[in-house]
């Protein structure tokens, strides 16, 4: 039997509007064939006859909300009137969170394009800001300071874009830095297949990330926590909150 791409499967069965957005629903995790087989990637291939299915209970486009949303509803249970930042949006769990949470607009930066989505492309709150490495974020992308900014990036040092995102921050704003060892540690301490088990290795990434805060930024430390969601091969991953002195 002929097969066919996941993505047009999906848009052929009326699921989504476009293949487009049917990529985003897959690379979401929303996707599956059969009972409990989740559909990897918008170019896996299923025998046409195939029946996938889209997850309804999902609060958020993307189950990345999950590692933000008791630090959020701890720290900035209340975002209505505020403006966000998600830095490394990806499909946008971060920004549908904020937006749950009464944010007035969310810019949503992300070095990669067409991973924003669709529900969160068409609404006039989010800014999209695709292609933008964050490296380099400054007011020239956000010309209004934030009152909150979320960070949720992968492959490089969380330490080579806070100052870039503290340039686009208001006084007083709170910052929710989502930090990865596996991406802090260095390349020595990574062992093969980039999972970290050692506690000291997880702990020193982290004090890395706060150090060069507090001897870089005129932040404030406020909470760490264990990220409720582990990385997508196992890693503990942290969410350190801050706010910005003023």
């Amino acid at each position: 039997m002929k097969k066919k791409r996941a993505d047009e499967l999906l848009y052929e069965h009326g699921h989504c509007e476009s293949r487009q957005d049917a990529a985003l629903l897959i690379m979401a995790g929303k996707v599956r064939s059969g009972k409990d087989a989740l559909v990897m990637k918008p170019s896996q291939e299923f025998p046409a006859d195939t029946v996938l299915t889209v997850d309804s209970g999902n609060e958020f486009v993307s189950r990345g909300a999950r590692k933000l949303k008791d630090a959020l509803e701890k720290f900035a249970p209340d975002l209505a009137g505020k403006t966000a930042a998600d830095i490394g949006a990806s499909t946008g769990g971060f920004t549908d969170l904020m937006l749950s949470h009464g944010a007035e607009k969310v810019y949503a930066v992300d070095v990669g394009r067409g991973l924003l989505h669709w529900k969160l492309r068409s609404d006039p709150r989010v800014i999209c800001l695709e292609g933008v490495n964050a490296r380099t974020l400054s007011p020239a992308e956000i010309p209004e300071p934030v009152d909150i900014l979320s960070m949720d990036v992968s492959f490089i040092s969380a330490t080579k874009i806070l100052c870039a995102a503290d340039s686009v921050m208001k006084p007083g704003a709170t910052a929710f830095i989502l930090v990865k060892p596996q991406f802090e540690a260095p390349k020595h301490d990574v062992p093969p297949g980039g999972v970290i088990t050692d506690p000291a290795v997880r702990q020193a990434a982290l004090d890395k990330v706060c150090t060069f805060v507090k001897e870089n930024l005129q932040w404030t430390l406020r909470d760490v926590s264990d990220s409720p969601l582990k990385g997508p091969k196992g890693n503990l991953e942290y969410v350190a909150v801050f706010i910005k002195n003023g």
